[in-house]
């Protein structure tokens, strides 16, 4: 899919009033931010939407970046950081148009980032990797294959869902500190409610 392509998708899911994955932060996120995030810390957010996890992590006294392939979305994102007094830069990419500085986050988050076929994914997997600095974590959610069951959301095409295995691969290069799949039930807006099967990565780039 084209970045024009992404964003006439992903405009026409976000332009409505509401907010589609709700306004509060993914609980996964929040337990490890809490666990391994620090206050002061420069924190990428990928494909971050509507702002739900930047703007948390930025009322935690994080430095965060974050983009998004939907103009919509990002401008919902902008007016949820103003309306709770912090700053996020954003910018209006993909996740191939996006500058990807060398050794720069303290960590990278990617929650749900399932749009991502299996090319892209190996692409997000190493640009990560040189973006982060040595020692820095990447905290990855996602849905596994037994979510086409639940069909709480997420996407309807195997090759898009995570298994460990394939996990574990991708991040090779990565120190694994946390990986781990299981089935609980969601609450984030109208697009993730109901029980679910995910996968939670936590992996660190060797020092």
């Amino acid at each position: 899919m084209s970045f024009a392509d992404a964003t006439q998708f992903w405009n026409e899911r976000f332009d409505k009033e509401e907010f589609i994955f709700g306004k509060e932060p993914n609980e996964y996120l929040v337990e490890k931010a809490n666990q391994y995030l620090k206050t002061g810390d420069k924190v990428l957010c990928i494909a971050d939407g509507e702002g739900r996890n930047g703007v948390w992590l930025a009322k935690q006294g994080m430095q965060v970046v974050g983009f998004d392939a939907s103009d919509i979305a990002l401008a919902k994102a902008k007016q949820f950081a103003k309306d709770n007094q912090v700053e996020v830069e954003y910018s209006f990419s993909d996740t191939d148009s996006f500058i990807w500085h060398a050794n720069t986050y303290d960590a990278v988050i990617g929650i749900f980032i399932q749009f991502a076929d299996p090319a892209m994914r190996k692409r997000i997997f190493q640009k990560t990797y040189e973006t982060l600095k040595p020692g820095s974590l990447f905290i990855l959610q996602g849905y596994t294959p037994k979510q086409l069951e639940y069909k709480t959301g997420g996407p309807s095409l195997i090759e898009h869902l995570y298994t460990e295995e394939l996990i574990r691969d991708l991040a090779q290069d990565f120190n694994i500190l946390e990986l781990h799949s299981y089935e609980k039930a969601l609450s984030e807006g109208p697009r993730h409610t109901g029980m679910s099967a995910i996968l939670g990565l936590v992996a660190q780039k060797p020092i």
